[in-house]
């Protein structure tokens, strides 16, 4: 079974957009391994919790709105753009379950400012930079990043280089285990620069509980990338689009299938767990949050 990876729609006022933006992050789960699933902004809480519970891991998408600065205390800029209440809402809800639930997550441009004010974070609402961080979709290249070494996002872009080399060396699975363990020493530890596209004027200040800096722009020092502290649970957001260069570049590549395995090893491991729980007598057993099987009872 692929693991199931939440996706809200971007905007919750301007579907146009929202369904213009949103296939792009579909096709690139979906292209990685895993199964996209969408999720809408205009139903009740309840009724986005169901399915929600039914997923495996979490991609918070990019979107033209900019998060209330009053939820991290802020005077508003003139420059900061309108908030998102409805999809401020549902990204909360799905947070707030895969940080309960442990379930993956990976936030792209808003996703990343999202998860960082969520955490208790801040941002800075307007970027003054001789960097040109607001480049848009037609500039292939914008800048550099220096990913910061020993990072889970510094093991996921490290893979990249040794595609060839690894070929059939171990399963994918055992492979990818390998992304998320601590740095050694070896040159997934050390700092390396890629090369991103960029559409962004705000970003991460403040940095939220739980997160840390993965990658700066070395340029201004603009935060580029945010990870998770725990080492069992996968969180990552970038600042950049890798849905926008998924065809063309294997670091984009490589950040998609770096969530969808994550999802995958989660079900598997809970999959697991709870199989060994299933024998008669037991009741029922939940195969994953919000999904119950009932098994038969002696009684």
């Amino acid at each position: 079974m692929k693991p199931r990876i939440a996706i809200p729609l971007p905007h919750g006022s301007d579907p146009e957009y929202a369904l213009r933006a949103i296939p792009q992050y579909e096709r690139a789960v979906e292209l990685s391994g895993g199964e996209a699933v969408r999720i809408p902004l205009d139903r009740r809480p309840a009724e986005v919790m169901k399915l929600i519970e039914t997923c495996d891991g979490v991609l918070l998408p990019g979107s033209k709105a900019d998060v209330d600065p009053a939820k991290f205390d802020a005077e508003r800029n003139p420059k900061t753009a309108a908030a998102d209440p409805k999809r401020d809402t549902v990204d909360e809800l799905l947070l707030q379950d895969a940080f309960n639930m442990r379930k993956p997550v990976l936030g792209i441009c808003y996703g990343l400012q999202i998860l960082n004010v969520y955490r208790s974070g801040t941002l800075v609402q307007h970027i003054e930079s001789p960097v040109n961080h607001e480049a848009g979709k037609q500039v292939a290249v914008a800048h550099e990043v220096k990913v910061e070494g020993g990072s889970k996002l510094a093991a996921i872009v490290r893979t990249t280089e040794n595609v060839s080399e690894n070929a059939g060396k171990g399963t994918a699975s055992s492979r990818a285990e390998n992304l998320f363990r601590p740095g050694d020493g070896t040159t997934a530890s050390r700092a390396l620069s890629i090369s991103v596209n960029s559409s962004h004027h705000q970003s991460a200040h403040v940095i939220g509980d739980g997160l840390k800096i993965a990658a700066r722009c070395p340029e201004d020092g603009i935060v580029e990338a945010l990870e998770g502290t725990s080492p069992d649970h996968f969180v990552l957001a970038v600042q950049w689009h890798p849905e926008r260069s998924f065809d063309d570049d294997e670091n984009s590549r490589a950040i998609f299938r770096a969530l969808v395995e994550a999802a995958k090893q989660r079900h598997e491991k809970l999959s697991g767990e709870f199989e060994g729980q299933s024998h008669v007598g037991e009741g029922p057993v939940r195969l994953r949050s919000g999904q119950v099987r009932a098994t038969r009872s002696n009684g």
